[in-house]
């Protein structure tokens, strides 16, 4: 098990477009990837538990991956996060 804190700096937060690019993202995987916000954590993989963590810029999230690609997982999600989703 991988796991990773990154703080969201785009401005509109992890919602809608971001939101979709990172799920997409998350998708390429086999490993089982979550994130993690205040104590609660969801699936990255999905769209709907994502959003329902309310992630706005300046958040700070933990991502967790577990499976065989479980590093690259993380790796390419915080790179993600980190560029602004291409803003």
């Amino acid at each position: 098990m991988v796991s990773s804190d990154v703080t969201v700096q785009n401005s509109v937060g992890l919602h809608a477009r971001p939101a979709t690019f990172f799920i997409q993202r998350a998708n390429e995987f086999k490993s089982s990837i979550w994130v993690e916000k205040d104590e609660r954590r969801v699936n990255a993989k999905s769209l709907l538990g994502v959003l329902s963590l309310g992630i706005v810029k300046g958040t700070t999230i933990k991502l967790v991956a577990d499976g065989s690609d479980e590093e690259e997982a993380v790796k390419t999600l915080v790179e993600l996060i980190e560029s602004n989703f291409s803003e």
